[in-house]
């Protein structure tokens, strides 16, 4: 058994910091170019930002025509990662496309 001897009375004290912030939120931005096919963007959209094939191909149609679309917002690592998947995927079937993250 343990060595309790209630003479010794251990004070523990604990402080808690009130300032607990939330993370910052980081936009993913698709931009446009002229050799990036449609169907690529819709297909960037559905995998890496789960979108449904009706968000995709109005994001992609923002991207097409005002030549930039927001795919979402996240965290910095995640919006980081996005971003990089993007560029890995693009890269891999020679499209330019663009990948953008900036603060919200």
């Amino acid at each position: 058994m343990g060595n309790y001897s209630p003479e010794a009375d251990d004070v523990v004290r604990s402080e808690t910091l009130d300032d607990v912030r939330e993370p910052s939120m980081y936009r993913v931005l698709l931009h446009n170019d002229d050799y990036t096919s449609m169907e690529f963007v819709v297909e960037i959209l559905q995998f890496v930002f789960n979108k449904s094939s009706e968000e995709a191909t109005l994001i992609m149609l923002k991207v097409h025509n005002e030549g930039i679309g927001l795919c979402g917002v996240y965290t910095y690592e995640i919006a980081e990662t996005k971003v990089d998947t993007v560029q890995v995927l693009a890269r891999e079937r020679e499209f330019p496309l663009k990948c953008t993250m900036e603060r919200d």
